[in-house]
């Protein structure tokens, strides 16, 4: 009697349970379509997809800039970026001379360009920019932020300068996608030898035969 062998008995596990390893090879196995999904979303996200991407931009920044204005609240961006640059600040004297135009600019009450804290806040910067550090501005300078970005930055990315905005960004990817397309055909062309010279290479080998 033939001896079943363990390719046999394999053979009729897949008899008895025919779905089962193709089953198992499809979850096993990694789903090229999640990457190409994610991949696909992120060419195709919007450029300020969210309040970070905006602040990070000159470009961005600057059209955010002017829809606040637009909403009579630019001066919450205007202070967020004053905070930002102010912790660039090196020496201690110049970090007070700093703190002290933007407590003038920002909080102090009535001031020109008063943004929108609370008592408390307003009080410990009035008290710290005495002896300013680079973190007297950090709670203030998140507040500002978080206000910015549930507040009016949902209302920016639904105006139409975020779609001029987002347009913009789109045209310039495809101009990338393009350029970068005309480069790889030139360097793959580059890289083939020329077939009229290589005959010419041909004939004159046989000549010199001849």
């Amino acid at each position: 009697m033939k001896r079943a062998t363990s390719l046999d008995l394999q053979d009729t596990k897949r008899i008895h349970n025919p779905g089962k390893s193709k089953i198992q090879n499809f979850v096993q196995s990694p789903l090229p379509w999640r990457k190409f999904n994610r991949q696909e979303t992120n060419e195709t996200s919007p450029p300020g997809e969210s309040l970070e991407t905006v602040l990070s931009k000159k470009c961005r920044q600057k059209v955010f800039w002017d829809f606040l204005k637009s909403e009579f609240c630019e001066e919450n961006l205007d202070f967020w970026l004053a905070c930002h640059e102010f912790k660039t600040s090196k020496r201690p004297e110049e970090q007070t001379r700093r703190a002290a135009r933007i407590y003038e600019e920002f909080i102090r009450d009535e001031s020109p360009k008063q943004v929108n804290l609370d008592f408390y806040t307003r009080e410990i910067i009035r008290q710290s920019v005495r002896q300013a550090s680079l973190s007297c501005f950090v709670v203030a300078q998140r507040k500002i932020y978080s206000l910015m970005e549930n507040d009016s930055f949902p209302r920016f990315i639904e105006s139409e300068q975020y779609k001029v905005l987002f347009d913009a960004a789109s045209k310039q990817r495809g101009h990338g996608k393009h350029r970068k397309a005309l480069e790889i055909r030139r360097s793959r062309d580059l890289m083939q030898p020329d077939s009229k010279a290589i005959n010419m290479q041909c004939e004159l080998y046989l000549m010199q035969k001849d």
